[in-house]
């Protein structure tokens, strides 16, 4: 096995990076073998940032012991060792780790009589191969942090300690990635989520946030926000049923594709299935019906809970939950109306997007995955229109071959937030098999029954998903409109109290958001609160703002904006808040 035909220094950087986290595994399975010659050792893949590897140690490992392993791992960057690897019998290779149950676990899977067998100094390994030329081309590297995963990803399975590595090509690289990450924990909206007094999560439900009034506040604004774009660009709400016969998604598909992430349950001897998606139950809505080439496209739109049974393991805050809503939908139309809707959910997704202050979206194209529905000409042409419709409103895109549902291909709208990661947020799918397996018709104009085409659509994405995104891409400051506090009125003095509330009074009246610090502490620290909750106006009230009818104002980074009489302030919000102006009050940090 001579993975070294073309030099290493000559490789493209994306190859090198890879095969130095590749590497830089091996010489961490090396060192922790020199520390606990007992340990047994299991997979060490790169990965985004770095690499890991999992061990079956003794004892668990401490910081002391990441400091010794990374001293370790030098030794062998500085001996320059060669790193080789060939294929070797399978006999071979369960000699050679017998000792390692592993190891042989991995050998009795794979299929061919041959297995990969790398080796570097001492060390030996299992492995299909992508390395260096030898350990002293590693690069930058750093032991990061220790954690617990079943090996194989099953909680059946034993716990083993997997041990994280940072790796890039140079020190400078390493370092600013250290400083990135020390900005997203910052950020990290569980940690935000608590501090703002906008949503947490329970073991009581894991993986189904609790929103707080101020996390409603926010939650339902999107959703309202939404809702005032769906009289607009046409869409139709609807609401249907949370539990669904099996039957329903046998029809559709998902019984048979997507059941181990459903939650099933029994009622009267016959088995239901807590809805994971909207779309079977918006086909089984249209099938309800009776529509002419008149009546499309018909465009259903739905905010209603859906539940996935999403295992521990992946569970994140709320950017991998169990229980969610989208802003989900399904268009139904002819096959010359498809081009059009495209364009529309482009346009839509654009103004949402740059309403929030997120910019122009990154457009994936995912293709026909190895279990799909449908038929493969159905296929070609559906990545083909989408690919063409992507271009045709002035989008380039990247392919992502084999990430389509099981259903049709899709595009998928990512975005790079404050500190440059990205994030996917909203989908765009032509469904090549649904529309057939549900039976859906519709009278053209030859007065002949039409199978109608079917376009899934979400801008947001989940809500949950996308407050947690959007949490971390404002580190909370967020706009005016979508702010669950917009203003805090703080009096100088007790006597100032009064005053301060016929201003909040004013402010409501107008439908702005307004709450009064009347507490004992001193006027600094109010404002420092008020700061630490993101609340994009402050405004202060004592014997001159009280005579002349104004406020001192301060926006969300405590700038001293003067004495304005409260009727202007009330203009000012109403028309910040009402043109969606983008972090006006507070305005966006960026890394």
């Amino acid at each position: 096995m001579n993975e070294h035909d073309t030099p290493f220094a000559e490789l493209p950087v994306e190859e090198q990076l890879f095969r130095m986290r590749h590497s830089a595994a091996h010489v961490l399975a090396e060192a922790v073998l020199e520390m606990f010659p007992e340990a047994k050792y299991a997979i060490g893949p790169p990965v985004d940032n770095g690499f890991y590897y999992d061990f079956d140690l003794p004892r668990p490992l401490n910081p002391d012991d990441l400091v010794a392993l990374e001293a370790r791992m030098r030794v062998s960057v500085e001996r320059n060792l060669p790193i080789r690897g060939e294929q070797i019998p399978k006999a071979q290779a369960r000699e050679v780790f017998k000792d390692q149950p592993y190891k042989l676990e991995l050998i009795e899977g794979i299929t061919d009589d041959t297995v990969g067998y790398f080796r570097h100094g001492e060390f030996q390994d299992l492995c299909r191969g992508g390395h260096t030329e030898t350990t002293g081309q590693l690069g930058a590297f750093a032991l990061d942090r220790v954690a617990g995963a079943y090996w194989r990803g099953d909680e059946k399975n034993a716990m083993l300690q997997r041990v994280y590595g940072l790796l890039f090509p140079t020190a400078e690289a390493l370092d600013a990635y250290r400083v990135t990450r020390e900005e997203a924990e910052k950020r990290d909206h569980r940690r935000l989520g608590r501090e703002l007094d906008l949503f947490h999560l329970d073991p009581i439900s894991p993986g189904s946030p609790f929103f707080h009034p101020k996390g409603t506040v926010l939650y339902n604004e999107l959703t309202e926000y939404m809702r005032s774009l769906y009289t607009e660009y046409g869409y139709s709400e609807v609401i249907t049923p949370q539990v669904f016969s099996a039957e329903l998604f046998k029809t559709s598909g998902h019984y048979q594709n997507f059941k181990d992430d459903m939650y099933m349950l029994e009622i009267d001897e016959q088995e239901f299935g807590l809805k994971p998606m909207n779309c079977p139950g918006h086909c089984a809505l249209f099938r309800s019906g009776h529509y002419s080439y008149r009546d499309l496209p018909l465009r259903f739109a739905e905010f209603t809970r859906l539940h996935r049974n999403e295992r521990s393991g992946v569970l994140h805050g709320m950017t991998r939950v169990r229980s969610f809503s989208q802003d989900d939908s399904h268009i139904y139309c002819t096959p010359d109306q498809v081009e059009h809707e495209i364009r529309s959910v482009f346009a839509m997704a654009k103004r949402i997007y740059e309403e929030l202050g997120l910019g122009l979206p990154v457009i994936r194209l995912a293709t026909r995955p190895e279990k799909y529905a449908g038929e493969i000409p159905d296929w070609d042409v559906a990545e083909q229109q989408l690919g063409d419709s992507v271009r045709s409103v002035g989008y380039e895109y990247t392919l992502a071959p084999g990430e389509g549902a099981f259903y049709g291909p899709k595009v998928e709208f990512h975005f790079r937030d404050a500190i440059g990661r990205s994030w996917q947020l909203g989908t765009l799918q032509i469904d090549v098999a649904m529309p057939t397996r549900f039976g859906l018709q519709y009278t053209g104009a030859d007065g002949e029954d039409h199978t109608p085409h079917m376009l899934h659509r979400a801008i947001l994405g989940s809500l949950e998903r996308f407050i947690g995104v959007y949490v971390e891409h404002t580190a909370g400051h967020f706009p005016l409109w979508l702010a669950p506090v917009q203003a805090v009125v703080v009096p100088i003095a007790d006597r100032h109290v009064e005053y301060a509330q016929q201003v909040r009074s004013m402010l409501r009246e107008k439908g702005l958001r307004v709450e009064v610090d009347d507490s004992n502490e001193r006027m600094g620290a109010k404002i420092r609160r008020a700061q630490l909750q993101r609340v994009p106006y402050m405004l202060v009230v004592g014997d001159r703002e009280q005579e002349a009818e104004a406020a001192a104002v301060r926006d969300g980074t405590g700038a001293d904006l003067g004495a304005i009489p409260v009727f202007q302030i009330i203009d000012r919000m109403v028309d910040e808040r009402d043109s969606r102006a983008i972090y006006a009050g507070a305005p966006h940090e960026q890394a």
